[in-house]
């Protein structure tokens, strides 16, 4: 059976596209192939590294990616899921075929302002809910 291919987006592909890529190939490995991308990439957030890692999972290798770069490509993904906010959702390239849009709205850890312990703190909910949200997509597919 061929997987299902989700392409998580938001604006640097930073943190939020990187860490719901993660939990889905984790979490739903065997049914879904995940990628994530940016509509403006920029540089992987260290402090999601760190979040990530506390779960045993290594994102820190993890390159930023232009979600142009994928369209360009003609890649084809049965879902392409928005994790920003909705006006730049609506800045992400119309993929060929027969892809299901879908928005997830998540805070964005690169705007928390505090101490690094506050923002490592802040950082982790949004990981949490990121994974929480993930777990009901692949039961919902």
């Amino acid at each position: 059976m061929e997987k299902i291919k989700v392409l998580f987006v938001c604006i640097h592909n930073s943190a939020r596209s990187q860490m719901a890529e993660a939990f889905l190939n984790q979490l739903g490995g065997d049914r879904f192939f995940a990628e994530s991308a940016g509509i403006e990439p920029g540089k992987l957030n260290p402090i999601v590294v760190e979040a990530m890692k506390d779960l045993g999972i290594d994102i820190s290798a993890n390159q930023t990616k232009s979600v142009f770069d994928f369209y360009k490509k003609g890649n084809i993904y049965n879902y392409v899921i928005t994790v920003c906010d909705p006006e730049a959702g609506e800045r992400c390239p119309l993929f060929p075929g027969r892809v299901t849009r879908l928005h997830w709205e998540f805070a964005d850890p690169s705007g928390f302002p505090g101490t690094q312990e506050e923002k490592l703190a802040k950082t982790k909910m949004v990981r949490d809910q990121i994974k929480e949200r993930i777990q009901r997509f692949i039961q919902e597919v």
